[in-house]
């Protein structure tokens, strides 16, 4: 895992001096903090990149990387599981091989099978630039489920690329954009900035399974090169069966994901997902393996007695450490200052501390990330689903059942779901935390208008059976929620230098699990049905119940507390609100309306990150 950095020049721009470069490629440090590597091409191509060590610890694996015969030059981010499989598939003494390592693999693929196809092959997690220096060709790839991140800026036949967004914003060509008010607008509602967008005019991010191309002359063409997609035929529909393939599949992913030339650990919490790959994992193993898990002072919130359980059981070394909000208070400065973007998921606090746990140990944890797209496990599937029997209705007799449900059914059957007139944009509302009448009490330039292409995903559902309507939750969660996590997992254990691996996201695993029907996990009363069955089948008495947790804390108690003075102080800051457009009187109106017992933590720490993003960009 590590950190990469470039500039690619077609018109009238040229590198900036290699001091500069330098410097902006050094906001990776905390990403590679092993070594770093500098590579320049004509003034017109300059690539950076920090490592941190995983896969051949010798210098030999060290990046850039360029062909010997001078035709190539690569940085790569992440891990490439199926790099030995690729690599028997190169002709037999065609390429040399001086590293044991994925990216030397991953280069000469490039080359050989072109950079189209051989991206397809590629099983694992990404983000890729890769120049052809005989025709100045740049190629930009991130990996198919958004798992690692690849920022951009683009204009006057220049892009700048990285791992982090403030390596662009703070390049020259892009230091002096305006912030874009349609992606604050995003922003606001939805707590993250999602690909393809940037906070700033010219910037942006490529998209899960994405391509772009800058050629020689300027001309930019991108595309899609892997796209999720729940909607093929299931071809199991038995649960004996189902949980001997789901045991296999997983099985198989942990193994790809435990190669590791450093130390390697797991994160455990008390939930279903990586108790699941902690137990695959161990299975795997001779040593106990090492995990890490986190606690807070609320009995709602914490999980720690259902994760020793977990640890003891399954015979791992378990490592955990507590939170309440005096220690959040400490803690926060390092958070924020991990983010490099406006991001508002408050369980990047503890997601980051239980990183930093990790680091004290091992350079590579397991996660159990994905298990919730993949297998149904959020509750908006069923409470949206349920609606099914009414969408096609009229509005009218909607309206008529929607009214009779809600007074002798206390909505059991149905929800507001049922007015829909747009599924999508219904489903993708769920997701807000700060409605749109607040966002306007506090600015006058809010927009609630959907940008449609990072939506594209969410947007004009007509499903004509549940089993379609759920599917397509599943495909707008993949690439909606499903994002905003990897994000917070990535920031968070990349500031502590630990690199977070997802079995559960191989490329592998996600294609063949869309064989077992849905139905197996779906529907009244079940969230992920098929998992928690193989959870028990493998650890009989699994203390599972039917409260999603994670890594959560009782943020809104803490506000009220001993972060109550931290968040007066940066949110009632005058230049904030200046520099913004925000009416400080509507803040302060949330941040009393907080105190007095309204629950208002999502559009405050919403606020609390956009303003430290924006004293620190």
């Amino acid at each position: 895992m590590c950190g990469i950095y470039g500039e690619f020049h077609t018109g009238k721009n040229r590198n900036v001096p290699e001091s500069l470069f330098q410097s902006l490629n050094d906001l990776n440090f905390h990403r590679g903090p092993d070594s770093g590597g500098h590579f320049a091409f004509e003034d017109r191509v300059q690539l950076g990149f920090r490592r941190l060590a995983i896969l051949d610890l010798s210098t030999a694996a060290n990046q850039p990387m360029v062909m010997p015969n001078g035709k190539w030059a690569m940085v790569f981010n992440g891990e490439v599981y199926n790099h030995k499989e690729i690599k028997n598939k190169l002709p037999e003494g065609k390429y040399t091989f001086k590293t044991t390592s994925d990216t030397e693999v991953i280069l000469y693929a490039m080359d050989h099978f072109g950079p189209m196809e051989a991206v397809k092959m590629l099983d694992g997690m990404f983000a890729i630039g890769l120049v052809n220096l005989e025709s100045l060709d740049l190629y930009l790839f991130r990996d198919f489920a958004g798992i690692k991140p690849l920022f951009y800026g683009l204009k006057e036949g220049s892009i700048v690329f990285g791992s982090q967004y403030d390596q662009i914003t703070k390049h020259p060509l892009f230091q002096h954009e305006s912030i874009n008010p349609e992606v604050l607008s995003v922003y606001l509602q939805w707590h993250y900035v999602p690909a393809p967008l940037g906070m700033m005019q010219h910037t942006g991010q490529l998209l899960p399974g994405e391509w772009l191309r800058m050629s020689g002359r300027g001309e930019v063409h991108r595309g899609i090169y892997w796209e999720f997609n729940p909607f093929v035929d299931t071809e199991i529909s038995s649960e004996t069966e189902a949980l001997d393939y789901l045991e296999s599949l997983l099985l198989d992913s942990v193994r790809a994901e435990l190669e590791s030339d450093v130390p390697l650990g797991a994160f455990l919490s008390g939930g279903i997902d990586s108790p699941l790959i902690v137990s695959l994992a161990q299975q795997l193993q001779s040593n106990p393996i090492q995990t890490f898990s986190i606690g807070s002072d609320s009995a709602v919130h914490d999980e720690s007695i259902d994760a020793q359980w977990y640890a003891n059981k399954i015979g791992a070394n378990q490592h955990l450490t507590k939170m309440n909000s005096a220690f959040a208070l400490k803690l926060l400065p390092e958070v924020m200052k991990s983010l490099k973007e406006p991001f508002a998921d408050f369980s990047i606090i503890p997601t980051y501390l239980v990183s930093k746990l990790a680091r004290e140990k091992v350079t590579v944890a397991l996660s159990g990330d994905g298990g919730d797209e993949l297998f149904y496990g959020y509750e908006r599937f069923f409470s949206l689903g349920k609606n099914f029997p009414y969408i096609h209705q009229s509005s009218v007799r909607k309206k008529i059942t929607y009214a009779l449900h809600a007074k002798l059914l206390k909505n059991g059957k149905v929800n507001s779901g049922i007015l829909a007139t747009d599924l999508g944009r219904y489903h993708a509302g769920l997701h807000s935390r700060f409605k749109s009448n607040s966002i306007q009490h506090i600015w006058s330039g809010f927009s609630d208008t959907f940008p449609e292409i990072p939506f594209h995903f969410s947007m004009h559902w007509n499903p004509t059976t549940e089993e379609d309507l759920i599917k397509q939750i599943a495909k707008a969660e993949f690439y909606g929620m499903m994002q905003k996590t990897l994000m917070k997992v990535d920031r968070a254990s990349m500031g502590v230098s630990l690199e977070v691996r997802v079995p559960f996201l191989l490329k592998s695993n996600i294609e063949k699990s869309m064989a077992i029907s849905p139905w197996l996990s779906y529907g009244q009363g079940k969230k992920k049905e098929l998992l928690k069955k193989l959870l028990r089948k493998r650890l009989p008495g699994a203390p599972i119940d039917q409260k999603k947790r994670g890594f959560t804390v009782p943020l809104s108690q803490w506000i009220r507390e001993d972060l109550n003075q931290e968040f007066k102080s940066v949110l009632l800051d005058s230049s904030f609100s200046e520099q913004f457009g925000f009416n400080r009187a509507g803040i302060e109106q949330l941040i009393q309306s907080h105190q007095q017992g309204q629950d208002q933590k999502w559009p405050l720490f919403t606020l609390y990150s956009l303003s430290h993003w924006n004293n620190n960009r």
